[in-house]
């Protein structure tokens, strides 16, 4: 545990501003949800005929799976916190929607009866009775909408909205059991907070608490609401201060976007690019790295959320172009270059120097006792091993798709997991086999034996940097800038960067920035 207040106390910065990150997208969430939530209750109150269409849709909306839903909005809204707050919203409409139906719809109807005998209005029969009695079941609703809306906002930062999200995923992707606490404990005690303020006031406006039956009651409940008064007025006061942190995130001014995937060795590339454009250009540089996956990634700049990223050339060839396998890195490069071009509007620049391939890798013990050296060795005992791959390398032509149909291999069963996670799976020998890429760090770390392709079924991964040609015409100068990275990464020196933030805790900018000062590409300042 003395770990984790290390970690927390030398990122402390980080913690706190990824924290109030959460809190702003996580009030400003539900606020909407509420603005939009509570009128639709009580219109379907007065409109019964289409109370189950609407609480149906928003049953259904509830359904989806939030990353499912967050892939279906990326190609429509883009990445950041809109595509974040939208899924928040629409979880968030169906505990507040059927709450306040169901408060409005069980009042007694004698108490209507009554207020309409004594000449109320419709209005002021919803605003002085209905809403009075049944605010402690809308509280209700909103209060669970706040809660869930914690937890489903850590799931935004695989569209680059930040938040604690932020660090549980760069936590998972290195294995680093300290980085996913210092996001999550956070995020837990922030729902924790949230219950109870959100309790404090549903039971402050509870119409049966504020009812007295002598003077001392009555001024008890004159000294309620003037708390209530100075509660809401703070409520207010958050929600328009989120209201308008949200807006100007939104509306931010014009700068060159570098995005990335979501594992140790883009995020490093992200900030090398991000850091040589900053000291050799004058323009300003925001960073969404750590996205999701190559689609994510790949629609993102495609839509304009992002200007560049750094791609790999097979995953251009196989996965994004659907193209045939090709061997020769050079003619990989070549067509990946001229389709990018031409379909995408996107300019390949040159190579960075190294090939981050896939590999299969096992524990040394496995090799031993199966005789394992290459991928042929591992066909004909597959049948009795667990596949513990990424979700991307299972369903991907050039991942287990084609290696099954190539080697003519049958896993015992195969297990998706999502980015280091594979690697803490076979660690604890929930998977025999792991998909890995050939520059990963984390092979070293954990003392893995890879096999090799001895049939050349992968094709080659050079990494290129993917720029839109729209910014290339509004600044020309980046071509020239990124090309001073190319050739400069060799596949150990890759190797080196990873190992350095995947088992020696360091940060992708810094081991970025070190690496740039190095090779004599940025000054140190």
């Amino acid at each position: 545990m003395s770990e984790f207040f290390q970690y927390v106390g030398n990122n402390s910065g980080q913690v706190l501003s990824l924290l109030w990150e959460h809190i702003y997208l996580t009030i400003f969430s539900v606020f909407v949800a509420t603005v939009i939530g509570v009128p639709l209750g009580i219109f379907i109150s007065k409109n019964k005929n289409l109370a189950k269409p609407i609480i149906g849709f928003a049953n259904v909306m509830q359904a989806i799976p939030s990353l499912a839903l967050l892939g279906f909005l990326i190609p429509f809204i883009g990445i950041g916190s809109t595509p974040a707050i939208v899924m928040v919203v629409l979880y968030s409409l169906l505990p507040i929607i059927k709450n306040t139906y169901t408060g409005l719809a069980n009042i007694d109807k004698d108490i209507l009866e009554a207020a309409k005998g004594i000449g109320l209005t419709s209005r002021q029969t919803m605003t002085k009775i209905q809403l009075p009695l049944a605010m402690p079941v809308i509280m209700a609703g909103i209060r669970i909408s706040a809660v869930t809306a914690v937890g489903l906002m850590t799931i935004a930062a695989f569209v680059g909205a930040g938040g604690l999200g932020y660090l549980v995923f760069s936590g998972v992707s290195s294995v680093d059991n300290n980085m996913i606490l210092a996001g999550a404990i956070p995020a837990c005690i922030l729902a924790l907070i949230i219950d109870y303020l959100i309790g404090k006031i549903e039971n402050g406006i509870s119409y049966t608490n504020n009812i007295g039956n002598n003077k001392t009651a009555a001024k008890r409940t004159e000294k309620k609401s003037k708390k209530k008064g100075l509660i809401v007025t703070a409520i207010v006061f958050v929600l328009l201060l989120s209201a308008g942190v949200g807006y100007s995130m939104m509306n931010k001014k014009d700068s060159i976007v570098i995005g990335s995937k979501n594992f140790s060795e883009q995020m490093i590339l992200g900030n090398m690019l991000a850091d040589l454009i900053e000291e050799k250009t004058d323009l300003d540089v925001e960073r969404k790295l750590n996205l999701g996956g190559t689609q994510v990634v790949f629609n993102a700049i495609n839509s304009g959320e992002i200007d560049m990223y750094v791609e790999y050339t097979g995953t251009g060839l196989i996965n994004l172009l659907k193209k045939e396998l090709v061997n020769d890195p050079d003619e990989v490069y070549k067509i990946v270059q001229k389709n990018f071009n031409e379909k995408y509007d996107l300019k390949i620049l040159q190579p960075l120097g190294f090939n981050n391939t896939y590999t299969l890798a096992v524990k040394p013990e496995t090799a031993e006792q199966y005789g394992l050296k290459t991928f042929s060795d591992l066909a004909k005992v597959s049948d009795q091993l667990v596949l513990g791959g990424t979700i991307e390398f299972t369903n991907r032509v050039d991942g287990l798709k084609g290696l099954s149909e190539k080697y003519n291999m049958d896993f015992k069963s195969v297990e998706a997991v999502d980015g280091g996670l594979r690697y803490t799976a076979i660690n604890n020998n929930r998977a025999d086999v792991i998909d890995a890429f050939s520059t990963d760090g984390l092979l070293e770390e954990f003392k893995l034996t890879v096999l090799e392709d001895d049939q050349h079924f992968f094709p080659p991964y050079y990494a290129v940097p993917v720029i839109k040609e729209e910014t290339l015409k509004e600044h020309p100068e980046l071509e020239e800038v990124l090309n001073l990275l190319s050739g400069k990464l060799t596949d150990e020196k890759m190797r080196e960067l990873n190992y350095k933030v995947d088992s020696l805790n360091e940060s992708p900018e810094k081991v970025a920035k070190d690496f740039l000062i190095e090779a004599g590409l940025i000054d140190n300042k």
